[in-house]
């Protein structure tokens, strides 16, 4: 008889704001079960432990990764701590859920995904928006040609000072502001629908504080494709995007997570003004959660995930050149 467990054991490494959301989820999916979560103090463990029904609290993120219940890790720490914690855990043989932004730059995120390669392990970014079934009828519909050719695509994502006390977003030196936070989804969603990366970008932002609040950027693409992405902590809840094409366009108001109680819809509007509506049923955590511990190859996934890197590099990049055109940079291996 194996010995292999028969669900897989996920300990969850920090307990950010995002933790109580995402530990639901694992603990809900069905091939999955939450050991053990590790804080800094055994105290605050404990406490976020006896909170979530964990039965192991930890002190410490290396004693996690050595314990023997362990096969796999959340990581809800702050950007700036994503990559030490993802390559040692790929390091000990574990899979690997990071919260986004998955790094600070493209050169940590490919890291990453070397080590856990390296190491035989698999990874994912829990950008769960990605993992939706609705979010495939969005590529079928763009690539098999039901909107015509794309010629442009704008996305917006923001939310009206979104903090609390310590908030991480608030410190530049924990990888805080829009830019990877919000930008993350903006920059990902026009990657997923132009199906490659842009050519080059111009951004600027609005900083206070030392801090991006507000990011707006523009994007030329090849094919005489554009975009364009609006982020922010300064205005209300926005979560929508539209690919507009020649024959038709694609409008979603809550793509990187459905608006609760409400349908998880789309909707095609068409030159003649007839509007279709299309509704989806499914938890986007769970089935991404589900993705990452069976066996489907997960590297379109990765893909998005390393290309929005690049993306944000050359936002920055832009931004420092007091928004100046710059190309997206391609890393060479």
């Amino acid at each position: 008889m194996s010995n292999q467990p028969l669900k897989t054991r996920f300990g969850v490494i920090g307990t950010g704001r995002i933790t109580r959301r995402l530990v639901a989820d694992l603990q809900s999916t069905e091939s999955v079960e939450v050991t053990a979560i590790a804080s800094r103090t055994q105290e605050r463990a404990r406490w976020y432990a006896d909170q979530y029904g964990i039965a192991s609290a930890v002190q410490g993120y290396e004693a996690l990764l050595q314990r023997e219940d362990v096969d796999a890790v959340y990581i809800s720490l702050p950007p700036s701590m994503h990559a030490e914690w993802a390559i040692a855990a790929a390091e000990h043989g574990l899979d690997v859920l990071c919260e986004k932004p998955l790094a600070l730059s493209a050169n940590q995120a490919a890291s990453i995904d070397e080590s856990c390669r390296n190491h035989g392990v698999r990874w994912l970014d829990a950008t769960g928006w990605l993992h939706h079934p609705r979010t495939s009828s969005f590529r079928d519909w763009i690539v098999d040609g039901r909107l015509g050719k794309i010629g442009h695509v704008s996305a917006a994502v923001s939310f009206y000072q979104p903090f609390q006390s310590g908030d991480h977003r608030l410190d530049a030196s924990l990888g805080g502001g829009c830019v990877l936070d919000l930008g993350w989804y903006a920059c990902g969603l026009v990657r997923f629908a132009c199906q490659g990366l842009p050519l080059e970008v111009s951004a600027d932002v609005l900083v206070r504080e030392g801090v991006p609040q507000r990011l707006t950027a523009m994007f030329w693409l090849a094919g005489g494709v554009t975009a364009t992405v609006s982020c922010g902590y300064d205005t209300a809840t926005r979560k929508w995007f539209e690919v507009a094409g020649s024959s038709a366009s694609l409008i979603c108001d809550d793509f990187t997570r459905p608006w609760a109680e409400r349908p998880t819809r789309c909707w095609i509007h068409d030159a003649s003004g007839q509007v279709e509506e299309h509704a989806f049923e499914g938890s986007q955590e769970r089935l991404m959660i589900s993705r990452l511990v069976g066996d489907q190859a997960l590297r379109p996934w990765q893909q998005i995930a390393l290309d929005t890197h690049l993306i944000l590099d050359a936002i920055n990049e832009s931004v420092a050149s007091g928004g100046g055109r710059v190309p997206v940079r391609q890393r060479v291996p």
